[in-house]
């Protein structure tokens, strides 16, 4: 069993901005605790301190029984890895080292007696490290997750995978591996709704130590039994599960006001007895130690400071316009997605909310693509009807056209605002202290909301929504759900958030035989 200590930590952007500030928490054996917070707060600065990444500029952490890490982005575009070495990143330190000592010396395998000599070293020191034992447990990994034994597909490259197939086969590794402590960041994106139940079903029955971060409401609610909140350089733990957290958050706010309230009302009477006794004491020597005693105790008042202030409620606010459109707003005539659906009429009218659902790998993130105006090979018809302007919100965030850039040049480059007006757009949606950061340096709910900033100032009136709420924090998503509410337009979004999900007229449900069919209710079952 292991544990986690962080004791008065404190930690510095680059920039010397204070991120995290004299905080201290401690996560139990066995315990499974939930990293909160508002987008950019420091919850994946706080992961990697913990797990070493980075140093902090005061304080000290401690962990025992080994640290499992898995990191908010797994695989990128253009991830060369293979499979074996996904596996072998999230290993034990121990086991990686003797992997990369067992690599040198096949590359440095000849005839010769000493590179013979080396590798069979090499491969005693791998044996001994659980090299061989590590991969009979990947073994079941590869198939839980995959399908196929280990040595079938240790040598595919990571980009051929899904990004939950991803999610799930580190998953897999690292709840079957010797860590006892696991570091999740963001581990239920791109899982759909049976693998975050899988997820949560895995982490309520685990004997190991985990502190996770994750916007999923319902994970949340069904896995932790902790909740550890970031916010205002500060930190504080909710001792129950996810369903009391927003009332011991509230309870929390109004004590800490209630506390400043009467600390600012003793600081004044403190000064008014000062401001008395000074004019007293300058006609009545008498009254002079009075006077100096009443100086110390404001002066020892004023350096102890005042209690913490509450943490300022976030306040996202998104104006998202769209505008009249023809009555059907999308028309499907046996559409068909090349080589993932079977043909479908579907038709979505003005103003509807539909949300598309179903498993991986499905075809919904490419439906949406297509509607989009993307290059996607199809069969059938599509069409939008009159004065529908489409608007994507992409999954991963991958937008090339924005890397390198500050979130105040696009929104003014793309949209003729002057600097003034764009940071105020930014401000609205909490963006304005990263407005003259590069976008690739945003966290990941940054970029959320900044790409629905963008849908919100182009006008769209068709909104194409791929897992919006991933990335977003509980302020974020409750903003983006008020938003769309009044959105007068059209929206069909893909998703596998059950809180979100919730609010949709109807539902589309991809199936992975390749059946599309429509349901007025959600359903997170595959569909035959």
């Amino acid at each position: 069993m292991g544990h986690i200590e962080v004791s008065r930590l404190t930690y510095a952007l680059p920039d010397g901005r204070i991120l995290l500030d004299d905080v201290s928490f401690r996560v139990g054996e066995g315990t499974k605790a939930a990293l909160v917070g508002p987008n950019g707060a420091g919850k994946t600065t706080l992961l990697r301190l913990v797990a070493g990444d980075v140093r902090a500029a005061d304080g000290v952490v401690t962990s025992t029984g080994g640290l499992g890490v898995m990191r908010q982005f797994i695989g990128s575009v253009r991830d060369g890895r293979t499979v074996h070495a996904l596996l072998l990143s999230v290993a034990p330190g121990r086991v990686r080292e003797a992997a990369a000592r067992l690599a040198r010396a096949e590359r440095d395998l000849d005839d010769g007696e000493r590179s013979q000599l080396a590798y069979a070293d090499a491969i005693t020191d791998y044996t001994d490290a659980g090299g061989y034992d590590i991969e009979v447990v990947w073994d079941t990994c590869t198939t839980a997750a995959l399908g196929l034994p280990f040595d079938e597909v240790k040598d595919r490259g990571v980009t051929t995978l899904s990004g939950g197939e991803q999610k799930r086969l580190v998953l897999e590794a690292l709840l079957r591996g010797p860590d006892e402590v696991l570091l999740l960041d963001e581990p239920d994106n791109y899982l759909d709704v049976p693998g975050k139940e899988w997820l949560a079903g895995r982490l309520r029955a685990t004997s190991k130590t985990v502190l996770l971060v994750s916007h999923d409401r319902q994970l949340l609610a069904d896995a932790a039994d902790r909740v550890i909140t970031v916010e205002s350089r500060d930190v504080w733990v909710h001792g129950g599960g996810f369903a009391g957290y927003a009332a011991a958050r509230r309870e929390r706010t109004e004590r800490l006001h209630e506390l400043r309230r009467r600390w600012d009302e003793e600081h004044a009477r403190l000064r008014r007895l000062v401001h008395l006794l000074r004019q007293r004491a300058a006609g009545n020597d008498a009254v002079a130690s009075s006077y100096q005693a009443a100086r110390t105790r404001l002066r020892r008042f004023e350096d102890a400071g005042p209690p913490r202030s509450a943490p300022k409620d976030q306040n996202v606010r998104m104006r998202l316009r769209g505008g009249r459109t023809g009555k059907r707003a999308v028309i499907c005539e046996s559409l068909e997605l090349t080589g993932l659906t079977d043909p479908f009429d579907t038709e979505v009218r003005y103003g509807e909310r539909v949300a598309v659902l179903g498993s991986n790998g499905s075809g919904k993130s490419t439906f949406l693509r297509l509607l989009a105006g993307r290059d996607v090979a199809h069969g059938g018809a599509f069409r939008l009807g009159a004065r529908v302007v489409p608007g994507l919100f992409v999954q991963t965030h991958a937008r090339p056209d924005l890397q390198g850039r500050t979130p105040a040049e696009i929104v003014m480059s793309g949209n003729a605002l002057s600097r003034n007006d764009a940071m105020a757009a930014l401000a609205r949606y909490e963006l304005a202290p990263a407005g003259s950061l590069p976008f690739e340096t945003l966290s990941g709910g940054q970029q959320a909301r900044l790409q629905i900033l963008l849908l919100e100032l182009s006008g769209a009136t068709l909104l194409l929504l791929d897992e919006p709420t991933d990335n977003l924090d509980l302020a974020g998503a409750e903003a983006l759900q008020e938003g769309l509410a009044s959105y007068a337009g059209t929206v069909l979004a893909v998703t596998h958030d059950r809180w979100f999900a919730a609010d949709f007229d109807r539902y589309l449900i991809f199936a992975s035989s390749g059946r599309v069919q429509e349901s007025p209710e959600p359903s997170w079952t595959d569909p035959q």
